[in-house]
């Protein structure tokens, strides 16, 4: 079976549209990176790492150094589909970070989207 295409999308072309995305609504940039410091365990200075060097969506992910376990405590729908349904992993912790970035687009506050 052929892996999806956004395995292959380097994190850093899709992380500059997270971001105007949030700032588009009143957010900031630090708010973006501290929802994937909590779910990757990735710290800014390797954040920023992983943007330079340009790493696929799967490369992300999978050297992620601690991928918080209350990310299983996010739900709801991203591009039609529930997250908590997702059965590949990969995809899953995509769509998890996606519906995170929605969360804070939307005016969620910080303690909720980070499950606090």
């Amino acid at each position: 079976m052929d892996k999806h295409r956004i395995y292959t999308i380097s994190f850093a072309s899709v992380y500059p549209h997270y971001v105007a995305k949030v700032i588009r609504k009143g957010r900031t940039k630090f708010e973006v990176d501290e929802i994937i410091r909590w779910l990757t365990g990735y710290s800014q200075d390797e954040l920023e790492s992983c943007i330079r060097d340009e790493r696929n969506f799967e490369t992300f992910f999978a050297n992620a150094p601690h991928m918080n376990p209350l990310r299983s405590l996010i739900k709801g729908t991203i591009c039609g589909v529930r997250v908590e349904e997702i059965k590949e992993p990969v995809m899953r912790e995509i769509r998890y970070l996606d519906k995170l970035i929605d969360e804070l687009a939307k005016g969620k506050g910080m303690d909720n989207i980070l499950r606090k």
